[in-house]
């Protein structure tokens, strides 16, 4: 994917995602097609499934967690809830990013839980075809973790990691935040 020279607008305070309309007769006709809300580090953009989406917000300071991974910026109190914040390119192992007024976190809600994942902007929901879908390459790297990708988006000249959220923040990450939120308390 190229740079643009004009970086994703800011996100506002909080922005409930709701999914688009119903796809039009012709976008039925290609079969089986999902939403994903795309959002970007660094130069490349990945998709999450729509579904899973409950908010966007700008990125607002964190309480910091003792003895948590790197990747676990800490919690924020949401309404009550107390919810974890993972950075995605920590947790990708990606350069560690500046946060700026175009960082954004995206609210989930992921196995009954409610994660905030810290991405460097969103670009919009987009809707796939099954045949718009291709399938993960496989590779033997220890760098690259194919359980997280569901497959990989074309459309036109994007070209979309599409995450499989489930099973990326689920687990240790999950795991951990619940014991060192019930610490806390």
């Amino acid at each position: 994917m190229t740079a643009t020279a004009n970086p994703p607008p800011a996100a506002p305070a909080a922005t409930p995602v709701a999914p688009a309309a119903t796809p039009a007769v012709g976008e039925a006709a290609e079969g089986h097609t999902q939403e994903y809300l795309t959002f970007c580090l660094g130069e490349e953009e990945y998709g999450v499934d729509i579904l899973k989406v409950q908010e966007i917000r700008s990125y607002d300071t964190v309480t910091r967690l003792p003895a948590a991974p790197s990747y676990i910026k800490g919690v924020i109190n949401l309404r009550g809830t107390i919810v974890p914040i993972v950075d995605m390119r920590l947790r990708f192992a990606m350069a560690e990013a500046r946060y700026d007024e175009f960082t954004v976190m995206i609210v989930l809600s992921v196995a009954g839980r409610i994660v905030g994942l810290v991405v460097d902007g969103v670009s919009d929901v987009i809707t796939l075809a099954d045949t718009q879908i291709r399938p993960a390459p496989e590779m033997s790297s220890k760098a690259l973790d194919g359980r997280f990708i569901t497959g990989l988006g074309a459309l036109e000249e994007r070209l979309l990691i599409l995450i499989d959220i489930e099973a990326l923040i689920s687990g240790e990450a999950l795991g951990l935040v619940a014991d060192a939120a019930a610490e806390t308390h």
